[in-house]
């Protein structure tokens, strides 16, 4: 809890699945979401989905949950998707590709410069 209170800014990351966040996820919000109330109010936030179809599912919850935060987005959604629609594809192991990789990874950095900068 104590990284969270610290903390400048977040990336929120998780795959979506039947159209919601995931376990993980799910659990760190239904952790933190009380303790960090009226604690963290106008920090900037982005979030990373990965999705087999669309993301929006997933990217609706975080939204909502960060409002109750009072959180600011500063980035568009990037929401990566897989497209597994067959019972195979959604079961197979994912691997996204290098452009995808390369897109999270300048997402990150962009947050993390932008802290440093004082520009959120």
């Amino acid at each position: 809890m104590q990284d969270l209170l610290e903390a400048a800014g977040y990336l929120f990351c998780c795959p979506e699945n039947l159209g919601s966040m995931t376990g993980e996820m799910k659990a760190f919000f239904d952790r933190t979401y009380y303790p960090l109330l009226g604690q963290i109010e106008g920090r900037p936030y982005a979030t990373m989905i990965a999705a087999g179809s669309d993301g929006t599912g997933a990217e609706r919850q975080i939204d909502r949950i960060v409002t109750g935060w009072r959180l600011r987005r500063v980035a568009e959604p990037m929401i990566a998707c897989t497209e597994a629609q067959t019972s195979e594809a959604i079961l197979a192991r994912k691997n996204l590709g290098q452009n995808t990789l390369e897109n999270c990874r300048a997402l990150g950095q962009a947050i993390a410069v932008g802290l440093a900068l004082g520009v959120f």
